[in-house]
């Protein structure tokens, strides 16, 4: 099946290396807008507001060439893949982007022209996938699969041919100055993001357009069905996981399938995601109600809804789930057991973070371990320990947390190296222990040492070395039970070592 769309009436047939005819082109691509109702592409902070895209149609963009990084980590975007090789230095740094999203209808050939309709604009490129997640990308973790920051010498770049002088995309490489790259071969289903940034000549903050077309093999055999064209209509984008402090989320009604034809818009919210709508947030005419921007703020979490009704009186509704992460909270350290009240001798543990809205993925790392993401911890020595938390969406990481666990050391070794030198039960000093007080006695039942909260045996007696070998302890003290004080009694034995 033949492309729908031909550029033949932009240039002339015979010249394919034609300058644009940019005012017609401009003409063109608007009356394609309006005929078809194509999503005028603004600034998207970041992939995760990518705007669904199919090949039915071509798509409007817009972009500043001058802006904050707010799509990737600042320190990381020029050191991910070939984001990094672009002929001009200052080039490889994303401004004021526009991020888009597809996802592959069929397997295939699959490619792209981005058209400059200005003459200063100059349109860059990366495509990130397949089936990656949007915070690895933008914490660099994802290195694009195709990319193209350098200088076009033509109004087009993209992935696949220059449709204005036939070169044929080859791999990046370091100043290569080719304007096109590889096509993609794809399989049904797969997802792909597309960043598309305009590094230019326009420093005014006045935004400049692009058109987006896909191209390929399976483009060119079956243009409905080539993208899927159902993701279109989940037009306000998968499901959004933001750190507290990222940039705002900006959720638009244009990007529904009505473009443009929009009579109201409502939008409202659920924040506990519990089926229950919390409020209603906007309500009015397109001009009043367009943009919903969301704060990212730990309370702003939850599933925001828009229902948009169309001069037709259809209606189109669309929701998305956004939840925001912050850094980790330990709430508190539960002794599942220790060697002070569980035979044979453990100390287990498991920490639990303040998780509000259960949805959190975290990792756990004990006394400058490696991370893991089970939160329970076996045989953790007595005394004071540490634990840190890493949030597995990447919104942070917390100090060192020191907790206690009440134990005794199964040995000790008075040898003068200060090091396991002395003996007594470890987190003796908690509050939860009362009137703390420790008896050793030698194997024949001889006491030797009687030790507080305070105070520690050094291994001898009457300022005698004691031999190495067992020693029994009683360790007395009591604990509150649901408000009662109730006395406690625990005896063991531990190995002096010389």
């Amino acid at each position: 099946m033949a492309t729908k769309y031909t550029k033949l009436t932009v240039y002339e047939v015979n010249n394919p290396y034609h300058r644009p005819l940019h005012t017609m082109r401009l003409f063109l691509s608007m009356l394609c807008f309006m005929l078809f109702m194509t999503t005028s592409a603004q600034n998207s902070p970041d992939c995760r507001t990518a705007i669904p895209v199919c090949a039915d149609i071509p798509y409007l963009g817009l972009a500043d060439g001058l802006g904050d990084i707010e799509d990737f980590d600042p320190e990381v975007i020029t050191q991910t893949g070939c984001l990094e090789k672009g002929s001009v230095s200052s080039a490889n740094v994303e401004n004021n982007t526009s991020w888009f999203v597809f996802r592959a209808g069929t397997d295939g050939q699959v490619g792209f022209d981005i058209e400059a309709l200005s003459d200063t604009a100059e349109w860059d490129f990366a495509v990130y996938g397949p089936d990656v997640d949007c915070g690895t990308i933008s914490d660099g973790t994802a290195a694009p699969i195709r990319c193209n920051y350098e200088v076009n010498t033509t109004s087009f770049t993209g992935l696949g041919i220059n449709p204005e002088n036939g070169d044929e995309g080859r791999p990046n490489q370091t100043q290569s100055l080719n304007t096109y790259d590889e096509y993609l071969n794809v399989s049904a289903g797969e997802i792909y993001y597309i960043l598309i940034n305009n590094f230019n000549t326009n420093f005014d903050d006045e935004a400049e357009p692009f058109e987006l077309t896909f191209t390929g093999s399976s483009v060119d055999e079956d243009q409905d069905n080539a993208l899927d064209c159902t993701l279109r209509d989940e037009f306000l984008g998968f499901d959004i996981a933001a750190c507290e402090g990222d940039p705002a989320i900006t959720l638009s009604a244009l990007r529904s399938p009505a473009g443009p034809d929009v009579v109201n818009v409502v939008w409202s919210v659920d924040y506990e995601d519990d089926g229950v709508i919390d409020a209603e947030l906007l309500n009015g005419a397109l001009s009043e109600a367009e943009e919903l921007v969301i704060a990212t703020e730990f309370g702003n979490s939850g599933r925001y809804f828009v229902e948009i009704t169309t001069s037709l009186a259809t209606t189109i509704v669309d929701d998305i789930l956004i939840t925001v992460f912050g850094t980790p909270v330990l709430e508190e350290v539960i002794i599942l057991n220790s060697n002070i009240t569980n035979d044979p001798d453990q100390n287990n543990i498991e920490i639990v973070v303040e998780d509000l809205r259960g949805n959190g993925e975290y990792e756990y790392a004990i006394n400058g371990g490696v991370f893991r993401g089970v939160p329970v911890f076996y045989d953790v020595p007595p005394g004071i320990n540490t634990v840190i938390i890493n949030d597995k969406n990447g919104c942070g990481t917390t100090e060192a947390i020191e907790f206690l666990v009440i134990g005794y050391p199964k040995f000790f070794t008075p040898n003068g190296d200060l090091i396991n030198d002395t003996w007594n039960i470890k987190g003796i000093e908690d509050p939860s222990i009362i009137d703390p007080v420790v008896f050793i006695f030698d194997r024949y039942g001889k006491l030797l040492k009687q030790l507080d909260a305070n105070s520690t045996w050094d291994g001898t007696y009457s300022g005698s070395p004691m031999p190495s070998s067992d020693y029994w302890f009683r360790f007395e003290y009591a604990e509150t039970e649901n408000g009662v004080v109730v006395a406690k009694i625990l005896q063991n034995h531990f190995t002096l070592k010389r």
